[in-house]
């Protein structure tokens, strides 16, 4: 038996498949493929950082109009209006209404009830915290710098998009989805862990957190 055993031991065993790449340049495809979609993902919110730049966020001197005050606005208009669903695909043209479709109604009604409420009349700090969102995003996702932290807050803002501005008239609201599954996407996938900060810190996090620091354990789970 223990021959036998010996022997099993020494065969060689089979590349396993699916998300083990069995080669270097399988590995390699992986790696650029994650960096490229995190970087891009991560640059999307870069390009939006300008236009509701502190310490005004475009609005105009009584943060009542303009710029991030403009749009917070219309997400709290477009609360109580339809559509009341997302990820919808319309088949049959001629029969009115999506055939498939996700219902977010109470969802989009309590992200409204939360800007009307909470966002608009502190827009001064609350702005600060939107705009600082979406800068963590742009600098964790491009630098692999606590990447699994910085997916879940692009995830948070694409979310509060997809249901508060992606039914509005003239907007696409695959643009917000799109945004958002993508946002899942590199949440799942950790992209610092297969390049960037992340790589480095992981090895040292993970010693501490052996040792014992709860702080390390949680900073762990966030790259």
């Amino acid at each position: 038996m223990s021959e036998m055993s010996s022997v099993d031991s020494r065969e060689p065993k089979q590349p396993r498949e699916g998300i083990y790449s069995s080669s270097r340049v399988e590995r390699s495809i992986t790696v650029i493929a994650i960096a490229i979609a995190s970087i891009g993902l991560g640059y999307l919110f870069f390009t939006q950082l300008w236009w509701k730049a502190p310490p005004d966020f475009g609005c105009n001197q009584n943060f009542e109009s303009g710029g991030l005050c403009y749009w917070v606005g219309r997400e709290a208009e477009l609360a109580d209006e339809p559509p009341f669903t997302r990820f919808q695909a319309n088949i049959v043209g001629s029969r009115p209404g999506p055939e498939i479709a996700l219902p977010v109604g109470l969802a989009k009604q309590a992200n409204g009830a939360f800007v009307e409420n909470v966002v608009q009349p502190n827009i001064r700090y609350m702005g600060w915290v939107l705009w600082g969102a979406e800068a963590f995003a742009f600098l964790s996702l491009c630098l692999g710098l606590f990447s699994r932290l910085g997916a879940l807050a692009a995830l948070g803002v694409s979310t509060h998009l997809m249901l508060g501005l992606g039914g509005a008239p003239n907007e696409w609201e695959w643009s917000y989805q799109l945004m958002m599954l993508l946002s899942i996407a590199m949440f799942g996938l950790a992209p610092g862990r297969y390049f960037g900060l992340d790589r480095l810190l992981r090895p040292r996090l993970r010693l501490l957190s052996e040792r014992g620091s709860r702080l390390s354990r949680l900073l762990l789970a966030f790259t």
